[in-house]
């Protein structure tokens, strides 16, 4: 089973009023309705596009709905540049018990930095949400839908995931023939190895019920671009529902993703998580 380290730093976020305050522990009992998750890593430039529009989303569906209750918990995955100072006008402006910010000592990496804030969340239900805003956040509503739609839910566990497949098409058209070439490999690897039921493991916007998230990422070793494929491997032989729901998705320039090299180690990792877990290495359980 994998091991999960805090450094001394990282048990406290700082807040709206320069205070440190003691982060919450996933195994607390939830006191919201939802947590999103947003891993940053020197973001200072497309986190605010992303955290405007779902603050505003978030802040008109709770006047709609006063018993609707929420958190964005940004993490700053060892930034370089002022991703934790941008995120910190957010918790002054909202307040601290609707934004925290999670500053990691060093970069984990994007898998490493979701676990880190799905531990410190307080909701029924947590969304990882990437900082770029890609995904409309209003989309929500389709995957909170798909959630619904799989209940009864087994123990209280189940995981909706926005999907892009139906875009394929499209964004063949726009990509050099290299890089359809290294898409389609990874598709197939991912396929052939880990998890065959879900078309784009990759997408980063994923809402889990409190239950799944804490059975998954107590379980996840991989801290890296292929965790989601670790996340749903696991939820698939701890059966754990999914639905794939297909949201809006625009590519935003700046991403963090090199196309060869990292592909390269996404690649490697899949083959840890089936050889390590075939082999009894990684125990689910």
């Amino acid at each position: 089973m994998p091991t999960f380290h805090r450094h001394e730093e990282e048990k406290f976020f700082v807040n709206a009023e320069g205070r440190k305050e003691s982060v919450p522990s996933i195994h607390d009992p939830p006191t919201r309705e939802l947590s999103v998750v947003v891993p940053s890593y020197n973001e200072e430039d497309r986190l605010p596009l992303m955290m405007d529009e779902a603050l505003d989303y978030l802040e008109k569906r709770q006047k709609q709905d006063p018993s609707f209750t929420y958190e964005v918990i940004v993490v700053d995955d060892g930034s370089k540049d002022q991703t934790t100072k941008v995120a910190m006008k957010y918790c002054k402006k909202y307040g601290s018990d609707k934004v925290r910010v999670l500053s990691l000592v060093k970069n984990r990496g994007k898998g490493g930095a979701v676990r880190m804030g799905v531990f410190s969340s307080r909701g029924k239900k947590i969304l990882m949400a990437d900082a770029d805003g890609a995904t409309k956040f209003a989309d929500i509503e389709k995957v909170e839908e798909g959630l619904k739609n799989l209940q009864p839910w087994p123990n209280q566990m189940a995981i909706s995931c926005g999907s892009r497949a139906h875009l394929e098409k499209d964004s063949i058209a726009k990509r050099s023939y290299f890089r359809t070439l290294l898409m389609y490999g990874f598709h197939f690897l991912v396929w052939f190895l880990c998890v065959k039921e879900i078309r784009d493991t990759q997408c980063g916007f994923k809402l889990l019920t409190r239950e799944a998230a804490l059975r998954t990422f107590s379980t996840l070793h991989i801290e890296r671009w292929a965790f989601d494929v670790e996340l749903l491997y696991i939820a698939q032989h701890l059966r754990i529902p999914i639905a794939e729901i297909a949201v809006n998705w625009t590519e935003i320039e700046g991403s963090k993703l090199v196309p060869f090299w990292s592909w390269l180690q996404m690649g490697r990792d899949l083959l840890f998580i089936r050889l390590r877990y075939m082999t009894g290495a990684w125990q689910l359980e």
